[in-house]
Protein backbone atom coordinates (compact mmCIF):
# COMPACT_ATOMS: atom_id res chain seq x y z
CA UNK A 1 0.00 0.00 0.00
CA UNK A 2 1.04 3.56 -0.77
CA UNK A 3 1.03 6.24 1.46
CA UNK A 4 1.59 9.94 0.19
CA UNK A 5 3.01 11.37 3.18
CA UNK A 6 1.21 14.63 4.27
CA UNK A 7 4.11 16.25 6.12
CA UNK A 8 6.83 15.49 3.50
CA UNK A 9 9.43 17.69 5.42
CA UNK A 10 8.97 16.48 8.64
CA UNK A 11 10.89 13.96 10.62
CA UNK A 12 11.53 13.05 13.87
CA UNK A 13 12.41 16.53 15.58
CA UNK A 14 15.76 17.87 16.87
CA UNK A 15 15.07 17.69 20.34
CA UNK A 16 14.67 13.90 20.22
CA UNK A 17 17.47 13.27 18.00
CA UNK A 18 19.54 15.44 20.49
CA UNK A 19 18.35 13.90 23.71
CA UNK A 20 18.74 10.50 22.28
CA UNK A 21 22.38 11.33 21.47
CA UNK A 22 22.82 12.36 24.97
CA UNK A 23 21.74 9.52 26.53
CA UNK A 24 23.75 6.94 24.40
CA UNK A 25 26.88 9.23 24.93
CA UNK A 26 25.98 10.09 28.72
CA UNK A 27 26.72 13.76 27.71
CA UNK A 28 25.15 16.72 29.54
CA UNK A 29 21.69 17.35 28.26
CA UNK A 30 21.17 21.16 27.75
CA UNK A 31 19.43 20.40 24.60
CA UNK A 32 15.87 19.48 25.25
CA UNK A 33 13.98 22.58 27.10
CA UNK A 34 12.59 20.99 30.03
CA UNK A 35 13.69 21.13 33.77
CA UNK A 36 15.63 19.12 35.40
CA UNK A 37 13.62 19.77 38.89
CA UNK A 38 10.18 20.06 39.77
CA UNK A 39 7.78 22.50 40.85
CA UNK A 40 6.06 23.85 44.21
CA UNK A 41 5.95 20.88 46.37
CA UNK A 42 2.19 22.57 47.38
CA UNK A 43 1.20 21.48 43.64
CA UNK A 44 2.05 17.96 44.12
CA UNK A 45 0.42 17.76 47.27
CA UNK A 46 -2.62 19.06 45.89
CA UNK A 47 -1.94 16.58 42.39
CA UNK A 48 -2.76 13.90 45.12
CA UNK A 49 -5.51 15.27 46.72
CA UNK A 50 -7.44 15.64 44.02
CA UNK A 51 -6.62 12.03 42.70
CA UNK A 52 -7.62 11.13 46.23
CA UNK A 53 -10.95 13.17 45.64
CA UNK A 54 -11.75 10.97 43.21
CA UNK A 55 -11.65 14.11 40.67
CA UNK A 56 -10.35 11.44 37.64
CA UNK A 57 -12.58 11.17 35.61
CA UNK A 58 -13.32 13.39 32.52
CA UNK A 59 -13.16 17.35 33.18
CA UNK A 60 -15.64 19.70 31.12
CA UNK A 61 -14.71 20.19 27.87
CA UNK A 62 -13.60 23.70 28.11
CA UNK A 63 -11.57 23.29 31.28
CA UNK A 64 -12.33 22.97 34.87
CA UNK A 65 -14.72 26.06 36.23
CA UNK A 66 -12.15 26.74 39.28
CA UNK A 67 -8.91 27.02 36.85
CA UNK A 68 -11.07 29.17 33.98
CA UNK A 69 -11.77 31.25 36.66
CA UNK A 70 -8.50 31.35 38.49
CA UNK A 71 -6.94 32.23 34.80
CA UNK A 72 -9.11 34.65 34.27
CA UNK A 73 -8.32 36.87 37.79
CA UNK A 74 -4.76 36.19 36.85
CA UNK A 75 -4.79 38.11 33.65
CA UNK A 76 -6.87 40.46 34.57
CA UNK A 77 -4.39 41.40 37.32
CA UNK A 78 -1.77 40.99 35.65
CA UNK A 79 -2.10 42.26 31.76
CA UNK A 80 -5.43 44.99 32.66
CA UNK A 81 -7.73 42.58 30.56
CA UNK A 82 -10.58 41.09 31.89
CA UNK A 83 -11.52 38.36 30.19
CA UNK A 84 -14.49 35.92 30.47
CA UNK A 85 -13.79 32.68 32.07
CA UNK A 86 -16.81 30.98 30.65
CA UNK A 87 -16.32 32.31 27.10
CA UNK A 88 -12.83 33.15 26.74
CA UNK A 89 -11.19 30.30 28.37
CA UNK A 90 -10.12 26.98 27.09
CA UNK A 91 -7.90 24.77 28.83
CA UNK A 92 -5.58 22.17 26.30
CA UNK A 93 -3.27 19.31 26.62
CA UNK A 94 -0.27 21.36 26.33
CA UNK A 95 0.27 24.22 24.33
CA UNK A 96 1.14 22.53 21.41
CA UNK A 97 -2.77 21.62 21.00
CA UNK A 98 -3.77 24.80 22.48
CA UNK A 99 -1.57 25.97 18.66
CA UNK A 100 -2.62 23.72 16.71
CA UNK A 101 -6.41 24.50 17.98
CA UNK A 102 -5.86 28.16 17.14
CA UNK A 103 -4.71 27.41 13.52
CA UNK A 104 -7.25 24.97 12.36
CA UNK A 105 -9.67 26.96 13.95
CA UNK A 106 -9.41 29.69 10.99
CA UNK A 107 -7.03 28.61 8.67
CA UNK A 108 -8.39 27.36 5.51
CA UNK A 109 -6.75 25.57 2.47
CA UNK A 110 -4.61 28.43 0.57
CA UNK A 111 -4.50 30.91 3.12
CA UNK A 112 -0.78 31.92 4.28
CA UNK A 113 0.21 32.40 7.79
CA UNK A 114 3.35 34.55 8.66
CA UNK A 115 5.47 33.01 10.81
CA UNK A 116 8.80 34.92 12.15
CA UNK A 117 12.29 32.67 11.54
CA UNK A 118 14.29 31.13 13.62
CA UNK A 119 9.99 29.27 15.20
CA UNK A 120 9.39 27.00 17.10
CA UNK A 121 8.68 23.53 14.73
CA UNK A 122 5.43 22.67 15.39
CA UNK A 123 4.12 25.64 13.50
CA UNK A 124 4.94 24.72 9.91
CA UNK A 125 3.40 21.36 10.42
CA UNK A 126 0.02 22.85 11.96
CA UNK A 127 -0.41 25.08 8.99
CA UNK A 128 0.41 22.55 6.38
CA UNK A 129 -2.05 19.73 7.88
CA UNK A 130 -4.93 22.27 7.96
CA UNK A 131 -4.29 23.57 3.98
CA UNK A 132 -2.46 26.28 4.99
CA UNK A 133 1.28 27.79 3.79
CA UNK A 134 3.46 29.08 6.32
CA UNK A 135 5.74 32.05 5.14
CA UNK A 136 8.36 32.41 6.47
CA UNK A 137 10.29 36.23 7.65
CA UNK A 138 13.55 36.21 9.12
CA UNK A 139 14.31 38.28 11.94
CA UNK A 140 17.38 40.21 12.56
CA UNK A 141 20.26 37.85 12.59
CA UNK A 142 22.01 40.29 14.93
CA UNK A 143 19.09 40.68 17.69
CA UNK A 144 16.38 38.51 16.85
CA UNK A 145 14.33 41.51 16.44
CA UNK A 146 11.32 41.63 14.20
CA UNK A 147 11.28 44.22 10.70
CA UNK A 148 7.82 45.07 10.80
CA UNK A 149 8.75 46.72 7.02
CA UNK A 150 9.92 43.14 5.85
CA UNK A 151 7.26 41.78 7.82
CA UNK A 152 4.43 43.90 6.16
CA UNK A 153 6.42 43.36 2.50
CA UNK A 154 5.23 39.40 2.95
CA UNK A 155 1.07 40.16 3.62
CA UNK A 156 -0.23 38.88 0.60
CA UNK A 157 -4.37 38.64 -0.29
CA UNK A 158 -4.46 35.41 1.12
CA UNK A 159 -2.45 35.79 4.55
CA UNK A 160 -5.20 35.03 7.22
CA UNK A 161 -2.66 35.05 10.02
CA UNK A 162 0.57 36.00 11.68
CA UNK A 163 2.04 33.76 14.61
CA UNK A 164 4.40 35.72 17.18
CA UNK A 165 6.32 34.56 20.24
CA UNK A 166 7.63 36.31 22.81
CA UNK A 167 9.64 35.40 25.02
CA UNK A 168 11.13 33.95 22.37
CA UNK A 169 12.29 30.30 21.73
CA UNK A 170 14.81 29.64 21.15
CA UNK A 171 16.37 32.93 21.25
CA UNK A 172 15.80 34.73 23.52
CA UNK A 173 14.52 37.81 22.55
CA UNK A 174 11.43 39.93 24.17
CA UNK A 175 8.60 42.23 22.30
CA UNK A 176 8.66 45.83 23.65
CA UNK A 177 5.27 48.27 24.03
CA UNK A 178 6.20 49.64 20.04
CA UNK A 179 6.11 46.02 18.98
CA UNK A 180 2.69 45.62 20.14
CA UNK A 181 2.10 48.47 18.41
CA UNK A 182 3.25 47.75 14.94
CA UNK A 183 1.47 44.52 15.06
CA UNK A 184 -1.70 46.11 16.04
CA UNK A 185 -1.15 48.64 12.85
CA UNK A 186 -0.76 45.29 10.63
CA UNK A 187 -2.75 43.15 11.68
CA UNK A 188 -5.65 46.35 11.49
CA UNK A 189 -4.83 47.22 7.73
CA UNK A 190 -4.70 43.68 7.04
CA UNK A 191 -7.47 42.00 8.99
CA UNK A 192 -5.36 39.16 10.58
CA UNK A 193 -6.05 36.92 13.33
CA UNK A 194 -2.70 37.24 15.33
CA UNK A 195 -1.85 33.83 17.03
CA UNK A 196 0.66 34.51 20.33
CA UNK A 197 2.69 32.27 21.79
CA UNK A 198 3.25 33.31 24.92
CA UNK A 199 4.16 29.95 26.95
CA UNK A 200 7.25 31.67 28.60
CA UNK A 201 5.12 34.53 30.14
CA UNK A 202 6.54 34.80 33.40
CA UNK A 203 10.31 34.11 32.50
CA UNK A 204 11.56 37.64 31.39
CA UNK A 205 14.64 39.26 32.58
CA UNK A 206 16.28 42.68 33.82
CA UNK A 207 13.02 44.06 35.29
CA UNK A 208 11.04 44.50 31.64
CA UNK A 209 7.28 43.66 31.75
CA UNK A 210 6.01 41.09 29.47
CA UNK A 211 4.07 42.31 26.50
CA UNK A 212 1.84 40.07 26.10
CA UNK A 213 -0.80 40.91 23.18
CA UNK A 214 -3.44 40.77 25.88
CA UNK A 215 -2.13 44.56 27.15
CA UNK A 216 -3.46 46.19 23.85
CA UNK A 217 -7.39 46.14 23.32
CA UNK A 218 -7.14 46.44 19.83
CA UNK A 219 -4.83 43.07 19.47
CA UNK A 220 -7.19 41.33 22.41
CA UNK A 221 -9.85 41.40 20.26
CA UNK A 222 -8.60 39.34 17.19
CA UNK A 223 -5.96 37.43 18.94
CA UNK A 224 -5.68 33.86 20.19
CA UNK A 225 -3.34 33.73 23.11
CA UNK A 226 -1.56 30.20 24.43
CA UNK A 227 0.56 29.71 27.59
CA UNK A 228 1.66 26.80 29.44
CA UNK A 229 1.64 25.73 32.89
CA UNK A 230 4.37 23.13 32.13
CA UNK A 231 6.72 26.23 31.76
CA UNK A 232 5.51 28.20 34.41
CA UNK A 233 5.42 25.52 36.94
CA UNK A 234 8.44 23.03 35.83
CA UNK A 235 5.72 20.41 34.67
CA UNK A 236 6.50 19.78 31.29
CA UNK A 237 5.22 16.20 31.35
CA UNK A 238 2.05 16.95 32.42
CA UNK A 239 1.29 18.84 29.24
CA UNK A 240 -1.63 21.17 30.43
CA UNK A 241 -1.87 24.88 28.71
CA UNK A 242 -4.75 27.25 27.51
CA UNK A 243 -5.41 29.34 25.21
CA UNK A 244 -7.56 32.99 25.71
CA UNK A 245 -9.80 34.24 22.86
CA UNK A 246 -12.58 36.60 22.58
CA UNK A 247 -15.87 35.03 22.17
CA UNK A 248 -16.54 34.19 18.76
CA UNK A 249 -12.79 32.67 18.43
CA UNK A 250 -12.92 31.15 21.01
CA UNK A 251 -16.17 28.85 20.24
CA UNK A 252 -14.67 27.91 16.63
CA UNK A 253 -11.37 27.08 18.85
CA UNK A 254 -13.45 24.91 21.21
CA UNK A 255 -15.06 22.86 17.62
CA UNK A 256 -11.68 21.80 17.25
CA UNK A 257 -10.39 21.36 20.87
CA UNK A 258 -13.69 19.50 21.45
CA UNK A 259 -12.51 16.47 18.46
CA UNK A 260 -8.66 16.71 19.24
CA UNK A 261 -8.34 15.92 23.21
CA UNK A 262 -12.03 16.76 24.16
CA UNK A 263 -10.51 17.66 27.58
CA UNK A 264 -7.23 16.99 29.69
CA UNK A 265 -6.10 15.81 32.53
CA UNK A 266 -8.11 16.62 35.31
CA UNK A 267 -6.62 16.08 38.76
CA UNK A 268 -4.04 18.74 37.52
CA UNK A 269 -6.62 21.01 36.19
CA UNK A 270 -8.11 21.01 40.10
CA UNK A 271 -4.08 20.95 41.61
CA UNK A 272 -3.24 24.16 39.26
CA UNK A 273 -6.61 25.95 39.96
CA UNK A 274 -5.62 25.71 44.05
CA UNK A 275 -2.25 27.01 43.81
CA UNK A 276 -2.56 30.14 41.42
CA UNK A 277 -4.65 31.68 43.96
CA UNK A 278 -3.02 30.90 47.05
CA UNK A 279 0.56 31.07 45.48
CA UNK A 280 0.38 33.73 42.82
CA UNK A 281 4.45 34.54 44.40
CA UNK A 282 5.52 31.56 42.62
CA UNK A 283 4.99 32.65 39.13
CA UNK A 284 5.41 36.77 40.34
CA UNK A 285 9.19 35.14 41.80
CA UNK A 286 10.09 32.62 38.05
CA UNK A 287 11.48 36.17 36.31
CA UNK A 288 14.22 36.49 39.70
CA UNK A 289 14.54 32.12 39.51
CA UNK A 290 15.44 31.57 36.17
CA UNK A 291 17.52 35.13 35.71
CA UNK A 292 19.78 33.77 38.80
CA UNK A 293 19.90 30.97 36.58
CA UNK A 294 20.63 33.01 33.39
CA UNK A 295 23.30 34.92 34.95
CA UNK A 296 25.45 32.18 36.70
CA UNK A 297 25.30 30.22 33.02
CA UNK A 298 26.81 33.02 31.28
CA UNK A 299 29.47 33.63 34.69
CA UNK A 300 30.53 30.01 34.37
CA UNK A 301 31.09 30.22 29.94
CA UNK A 302 33.14 33.51 30.67
CA UNK A 303 36.29 33.31 29.43
CA UNK A 304 34.99 30.33 27.05
CA UNK A 305 35.10 29.89 22.93
CA UNK A 306 31.69 30.67 22.79
CA UNK A 307 30.26 34.23 22.04
CA UNK A 308 26.89 34.64 24.10
CA UNK A 309 23.85 36.51 22.59
CA UNK A 310 21.98 38.35 25.00
CA UNK A 311 19.10 36.70 27.11
CA UNK A 312 15.67 38.65 27.21
CA UNK A 313 13.47 36.36 28.08
CA UNK A 314 12.65 32.28 28.31
CA UNK A 315 15.86 29.93 29.54
CA UNK A 316 17.58 29.29 26.86
CA UNK A 317 20.81 30.60 25.46
CA UNK A 318 22.37 31.36 22.16
CA UNK A 319 25.60 31.02 21.79
CA UNK A 320 28.22 31.58 18.70
CA UNK A 321 30.97 28.79 18.22
CA UNK A 322 32.00 30.32 15.68
CA UNK A 323 35.84 30.43 17.09
CA UNK A 324 35.66 26.43 17.78
CA UNK A 325 34.51 25.68 14.26
CA UNK A 326 33.67 26.10 10.64
CA UNK A 327 31.14 23.42 10.60
CA UNK A 328 27.53 23.90 10.28
CA UNK A 329 25.47 23.93 13.70
CA UNK A 330 23.84 20.54 13.45
CA UNK A 331 27.26 18.95 12.05
CA UNK A 332 28.99 21.14 15.51
CA UNK A 333 25.89 19.56 18.25
CA UNK A 334 26.46 15.91 16.82
CA UNK A 335 30.50 16.63 17.21
CA UNK A 336 29.51 18.59 20.25
CA UNK A 337 26.90 16.01 21.89
CA UNK A 338 29.95 12.45 21.16
CA UNK A 339 33.41 14.60 21.92
CA UNK A 340 32.71 17.49 24.01
CA UNK A 341 29.86 15.60 26.18
CA UNK A 342 27.15 18.42 26.09
CA UNK A 343 23.73 18.11 24.05
CA UNK A 344 22.88 21.36 22.25
CA UNK A 345 20.44 22.12 19.93
CA UNK A 346 21.63 23.69 16.28
CA UNK A 347 19.19 26.95 15.97
CA UNK A 348 19.15 26.44 12.10
CA UNK A 349 16.76 22.99 13.34
CA UNK A 350 14.17 26.47 13.80
CA UNK A 351 14.58 28.17 10.00
CA UNK A 352 13.22 27.65 6.52
CA UNK A 353 16.33 29.19 5.47
CA UNK A 354 18.94 29.88 7.90
CA UNK A 355 21.82 32.67 7.19
CA UNK A 356 24.60 30.88 5.49
CA UNK A 357 27.35 32.05 7.87
CA UNK A 358 25.41 31.61 11.05
CA UNK A 359 27.23 29.57 13.95
CA UNK A 360 24.72 29.13 16.70
CA UNK A 361 23.41 27.04 19.17
CA UNK A 362 20.88 26.39 21.47
CA UNK A 363 21.29 26.05 25.59
CA UNK A 364 19.12 25.09 27.84
CA UNK A 365 20.06 26.58 31.62
CA UNK A 366 16.19 25.74 33.00
CA UNK A 367 19.02 23.34 34.86
CA UNK A 368 20.27 22.27 38.65
CA UNK A 369 23.21 24.25 39.22
CA UNK A 370 25.18 20.75 39.46
CA UNK A 371 24.21 19.97 35.82
CA UNK A 372 24.88 23.71 34.54
CA UNK A 373 29.04 23.62 36.16
CA UNK A 374 29.48 20.18 35.01
CA UNK A 375 28.27 21.47 31.37
CA UNK A 376 30.31 24.80 31.72
CA UNK A 377 33.86 23.12 32.65
CA UNK A 378 33.39 20.52 29.50
CA UNK A 379 32.54 23.61 27.53
CA UNK A 380 35.14 25.37 28.67
CA UNK A 381 37.60 22.91 28.08
CA UNK A 382 36.98 22.86 24.19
Amino acid sequence: MQIETKLPKVGTTIFTVMSQLAAEHKAVNLGQGFPDFDGPPALRDALARAMAQGRNQYAPMTGVPALREAIARKTERLYGCKVNADTEVTVTSGATEALFAAIAAVVRAGDEVIVLDPCYDSYEPAIELNGGRAVHVALDPADFSPDWQRIADAVTPKTRMILVNSPHNPCGAVFDAEDLEALAALARKHDLFVLSDEVYEHIVFDGAPHQSVLRHEELAARSFVVSSFGKTYHCTGWKVGYCIAPRALSAEFRKVHQYLTFCTFTPAQWALAEVIENDPQHYLDLPAFYQAKRDRFRALLAGSKFRLLPVGGAYFQVADYSALSGADDLAFCEWLVKEGGVAAIPVSAFYEDPPAQQRLVRFCFAKSDAVLEQAAERLKAL
